[in-house]
Formats: C-alpha cells, structure tokens, sequence
C-alpha cells in the first residue's frame, strides 16, 4: 500500500483502534510488526513484562529484517503502551480481562485492592485518548534519534530502526526538507531502501523535488 501524508497518518490511528493489527505477519521481522504483535497479545491479554518476555522472544526468529536493529522489549513497552503501578483504579482494559479469566476476580468493583495488586505492573494497550499523547511522546524520541543518523559521519549506517527513518523522512518531508531525506537515504544499503516502500517513496519524491528545485 502506497500512503500521502495525511492519509498515512489517518491510517496509523485506525490501525491502533482495531481489536487485532491488520496483516498480521506470520513471523515479527522488523520494529512496527514487533509493535503490532505486542498491541494484539496485551489487547488480548494485559501483562506483565516477564509474563511478555518470553512469549516475544520466541517471535524474534530468523525471519527479521537483515539490517533492522532489534530493540528492546522494556523500550517497546515504555514507548507504546501504558503500565498500570498500582495507584488509583484498575484500568478497564486489565479489569476486563482479569474479570473474563480469573473467576475470583469477576463482580470486583475496580478499586477493591485484591484487584488492585493483582493488576500492579500489568502493561496495556491505551485508550485512544491516552494514545495520542503516547503517539507524541514515541515520535519526539525517534526523531531525536533521527538527528543521531542524520549527523553520523563516515561509513553507511549497517544497523538502524526503520521506525526512525520512517519518521524522520516523514518529518522532512513536511517541511521540505528534501535534502535531508536524500543525505540519510545515501547512508543505509540499497537493499533495505527498495525492501520499505514508504521510505523508497519519500526518497523518490525527494529526488524529483530537489531536481525540480522546489
């Protein structure tokens, strides 16, 4: 699928609203199907992180993507979703899963303190209220560290995240900024640049912009 701005970012909202990710890959390959895989498993199940550990461990196969970085499962969690410490209610996402599952813990009002410690540390998928400020907050660290690639220096970037590039090149496309997009394109193989097509696209949108001296 091919996106414009606006209607990718119309895209990326449905996508966090619906009760499973769309096009489900077989294997976890790169950061946004490790992302998708977590939103289906903590929507279907809130959990803690060493409940998640090692279900997510087993997903990260021989099917990831060559020149990917592979993050880290406490980052993906900081950065996507919400923890419940233990302060205040249950959020409805935990209650409702520990009521459906848990027979002790169907009928309990959201403040009852059994509940309360049972649900402490469990990671959930936020409302999409709460989503958009998460959204605000994951963006502004992956364009940090897109300045990061931008300033490297020397040889081509072997490893890097996807979700970086993807947002940076978004970024700079918004205000025309072409030759950034071009300058970090040049950085990463050619393999990996034709493999995404939304980066391949601002790339290419890049190109004939800056030829054309927009």
């Amino acid at each position: 699928m091919v996106f414009s701005n606006e209607q990718l970012t119309i895209y990326e909202k449905k996508r966090a609203q619906v009760a499973h990710a769309p096009q489900m890959e077989l294997f976890v390959s790169d950061e946004r199907s490790a992302i998708d895989w977590l939103t289906d498993f903590l929507k279907r199940r809130p959990s803690t992180y060493q409940e998640i550990h090692p279900e997510f461990i087993t997903q990260l196969g021989a099917g990831w993507k060559k020149h990917e970085e592979k993050p880290e499962l406490a980052a993906l969690l900081e950065n996507n979703f919400l923890k419940f410490d233990g302060g205040g209610v249950v959020p409805s996402q935990i209650h409702s899963y520990l009521s459906t599952n848990h027979k002790d813990f169907r009928g309990l009002d959201k403040s009852d303190p059994g509940l309360i410690a049972k649900s402490q540390d469990r990671w959930y998928v936020p409302d999409p209220n709460k989503a958009v400020d998460l959204e605000k907050k994951r963006e502004k660290a992956l364009l940090k560290e897109f300045d990061d690639y931008v300033d490297a220096t020397g040889r081509k970037l072997k490893e890097f995240r996807l979700e970086v590039l993807r947002a940076g090149f978004k970024a700079a496309w918004g205000r025309k900024d072409y030759a950034t997009i071009i300058k970090v394109a040049q950085k990463i193989p050619e393999e990996a640049l034709q493999e995404d097509e939304k980066l391949l696209l601002w790339y290419d949108q890049a190109l004939t912009r800056a030829e054309a001296g927009a």
